[in-house]
């Protein structure tokens, strides 16, 4: 079902829904258009959307002229960091900006750079928090990464090695083992990391199964062992990481498009969109070594390159299911819209008066709760913990993520 749209000032490659408690409604979508002529150049722009997925409303309340921006992302949610959005653009920049009220007495959000600097000579192509946000990752254009350390708001490169021979579009940290790294490149090679060495050890580097270049990687956040990868080749991969030196194809889905982006959703375990450029964007249902396309959105009329889950859910039909944005390049068009199909919880449990091993007897109400493999996912009024009682036909202990 369709929510809005909207036209940006430029070619538009990214969007960002803010992870972050009472600023879920924001979105950033980036852009990056080529200035042709005697001195061409790179311009780009960050607009922030108001999305109000109740009354279905997507409102601009913010723009912030950049150079060309190749990728941007939030930073992760914890502790009492306020939301930042991180940029790596043509100018071989990374910038960080703050989103708050910076004029006094106004009420409306604007992003303000906190810091901004040159890293390389080269284009910063990606980039990617680490789960602490204490680090990113960030691809470049002459195929190396660089690790910059962000210590109260200052950066410093911790490290940086040429890891592939062509660009670097894909990097990203393990949700997990934050030590590891993943690169992917137009050289067709997927690569991991290992950030514990100085320098950083080569830990695997698969160069036969992609058959066109990397565009993307993905780290399951409800399966330790699965990470997900998307090529020009137009393959969805999934991959078995419990062997992080030689890591397993378990899977693998044409997608009838090239697999730019790939964004795994926030509350229901292995549902997966992508953007498939040349044949718009798909969700995905991944189980185990199956995975299918359940729904197709095809209303873009150029490149598909962004894509996102909205943090929240909104009701549809008597039902729960999450808001999606999308954008595309040239014809700079940016769509808010539902998958009929995807982003609805499965199953629920009552657990009234169960415990919480890290905050006592947290009482909840009412808990959702989805199985995949060994991992609870529920939702409900307690902090972080692990239900050590829980009798719903499991005997063991389970790490336990409540929101």
């Amino acid at each position: 079902m369709d929510v809005g749209h909207c036209y940006l000032d430029g070619n538009t490659d990214a969007v960002e829904f803010c992870p972050h408690n009472s600023y879920r409604n924001v979105l950033a979508a980036a852009t990056y258009t080529l200035q042709e002529g005697d001195r061409p150049s790179r311009s780009g722009s960050i607009s922030l959307f108001d999305v109000d997925a109740e009354t279905r409303r997507l409102d601009l309340f913010h723009r912030v002229d950049t150079a060309g921006i190749f990728d941007i992302k939030w930073n992760p949610v914890g502790g009492n960091v306020s939301p930042l959005l991180a940029q790596a653009d043509a100018d071989g920049y990374l910038r960080i900006h703050s989103l708050g009220s910076y004029s006094d007495g106004a009420e409306e959000l604007a992003l303000r750079e906190i810091n901004g600097e040159k890293i390389s000579s080269s284009l910063c192509l990606c980039l990617d928090w680490n789960p602490s946000a204490t680090s990113i990752s960030v691809g470049l254009s002459d195929g190396s990464v660089s690790i910059i350390s962000l210590v109260e708001s200052q950066f410093q490169v911790q490290e940086e090695w040429k890891a592939h021979d062509f660009e670097l579009w894909a990097t990203s940290f393990d949700i997990h083992h934050p030590h590891l790294v993943y690169t992917g490149s137009d050289d067709c090679k997927f690569s991991g990391w290992d950030l514990r060495d100085d320098p950083s050890k080569l830990a695997f580097q698969n160069t036969k199964v992609h058959k066109m270049g990397v565009c993307c990687i993905a780290k399951s956040p409800s399966d330790p062992n699965t990470i997900l990868t998307g090529s020009y080749d137009e393959n969805l991969r999934v991959w078995d990481v419990r062997s992080v030196t030689r890591p397993v194809v378990e899977n693998s889905i044409c997608l009838g498009g090239g697999v730019w982006r790939i964004k795994h959703h926030p509350f229901v375990p292995g549902l997966v969109l992508a953007a498939c450029m040349h044949n718009g964007f798909a969700v995905v249902k991944i189980k185990g070594d199956e995975a299918e396309v359940i729904e197709t959105y095809t209303k873009h009329e150029s490149l598909a390159y962004g894509a996102d889950w909205h943090k929240e859910e909104a009701a549809h039909n008597h039902k729960q299911s999450t808001l999606v944005a999308t954008c595309s390049f040239y014809d700079r068009l940016l769509r808010i819209w539902m998958p009929e199909s995807g982003g609805k919880k499965d199953s629920k449990a009552n657990l009234e008066g169960r415990s919480c091993k890290d905050s006592g007897r947290c009482w909840p109400i009412l808990v959702y709760v989805y199985r995949r493999q060994e991992l609870l996912y529920c939702y409900g009024t307690c902090s972080f913990g692990v239900f050590t009682n829980f009798d719903s036909g499991f005997s063991y202990s389970t790490n336990l993520q409540i929101k």
